[in-house]
């Protein structure tokens, strides 16, 4: 029998997070595809997820989503009512898989993990990057973490960069550490190939949450260090709504830019928006930093911008090496080094044959990771319990 036919009939799977649908980014990106991809392999899933308006309930899902009465944050009101909410449905729970793919109800989880009753069959966890810092970061919750790290029956992470970063800190995961790395979204599967077309200007896009740490202010710095001649051939696009705390440099300085280099703020698109803002862009820029306990553990976003046939501009830091191939799907610059990330830029601008060879192998290296064996190395039901 294959491993996929004999997930047929397995039971139930309950997924729990504070990141889901209409939320945007890497880990809601990740949570809706493992529960598609769940699913497809014949497991019941139920999907238990933060409150939405209703209007934002616009899809029809292949598992069964539970709407939960919490906001979805991380402070202690939230994690209180997730507390309850386990605690009410801890008889459906213990007989099933109970899947955290984020922190958010890990750190439920963790008070509630010394209550046997509330201890489900199987417990399943996913690490992208900055919580194993905050985790760590604190004597009291690495305690927790640890704990419930060994009562887990699997660890992934999205990357090779997070795994050794998470062993550094937590070794309880080493016996029950895997990779499920991130793949392309499910209506990413086909994208036509762009057709060549004589354009003004070269457009340079970047797609994420205007944050310091997602580096939009470095790629602005690097495009207005080129000479004037190139900036007046260019236009800088951003996609991606205002973070918690807001980056208002990022604004000013784009206000106040070279008065040749056009800037244009997008704000949060849909995807079939977005989709028609990747087909006019000709290079894609994310200079993500680690900042302070935030890293970059992957990068989703990446493995988009290669599928529309876009070179990439990427700091290599954290997980981005593994998500970019530094001269072959784009160029990786060392962070904090701001006249070679000019000089990443200003050679692509340059070299159109470059352009159309990164992006035509990132193209062929975006689909390379598959959702269905992500789920399935997450939840076969040939691994044993811990």
């Amino acid at each position: 029998m294959s491993a996929v036919a004999s997930t047929t009939n397995l039971g139930q799977v309950f997924l729990i997070t504070h990141e889901f649908y209409p939320r945007r980014g890497g880990i809601a990106t990740f949570t809706e595809e493992i529960a598609r991809a769940s699913a497809s392999l014949g497991y019941d899933v139920e999907v238990w997820a933060q409150s939405a308006p209703p209007s934002a309930e616009k899809r029809e899902w292949p598992f069964r989503l539970r709407r939960l009465p919490l906001r979805g944050t991380h402070d202690l009101a939230c994690q209180f009512q997730l507390a309850r909410e386990l605690v009410r449905h801890r008889r459906s729970l213990r007989y099933g898989t109970v899947y955290l793919p984020e922190p958010g109800p890990m750190m439920a989880m963790m008070l509630l993990q010394f209550f046997r009753a509330f201890r489900p069959h199987r417990l399943v966890l996913t690490f992208h990057g900055s919580e194993i810092l905050t985790f760590a970061g604190s004597p009291l919750r690495r305690w927790l973490a640890g704990q419930l790290i060994r009562r887990a029956t699997r660890v992934s992470t999205l990357s090779n960069y997070t795994q050794e970063l998470l062993l550094s800190y937590f070794p309880e995961a080493n016996d029950k550490i895997f990779l499920t790395p991130g793949a392309l979204r499910s209506d990413f599967a086909v994208v036509p190939v762009k057709p060549v077309a004589s354009k003004n200007k070269i457009v340079v896009l970047t797609v994420g949450r205007l944050h310091p740490r997602k580096g939009q202010l470095l790629t602005l710095q690097a495009l207005q260090m080129l000479p004037p001649e190139l900036r007046s051939g260019l236009e800088y696009w951003v996609v991606g709504g205002q973070s918690k705390g807001n980056y208002d440099q990022l604004i000013r300085e784009a206000a106040t830019s070279q008065p040749d280099l056009t800037v244009r703020f997008f704000g949060n698109l849909p995807d079939d928006e977005l989709s028609e803002v990747y087909e006019g862009a000709d290079i894609f820029a994310m200079t993500s930093v680690n900042l302070d306990r935030s890293v970059e553990g992957f990068g989703l976003v990446y493995l988009e911008a290669a599928a529309h046939g876009l070179p990439v501009v990427a700091h290599d830091v954290g997980g981005v090496s593994e998500a970019v191939v530094d001269g072959v799907t784009g160029l990786l610059v060392p962070p904090n080094r701001p006249v070679q990330l000019a000089a990443a830029f200003e050679k692509l601008i340059h070299d159109s044959a470059l352009r159309r060879k990164l992006g035509a192998a990132g193209r062929e290296w975006a689909m390379q990771n598959c959702w269905k064996e992500s789920a399935e190395a997450l939840f076969n039901p040939q691994w044993g319990d811990s």
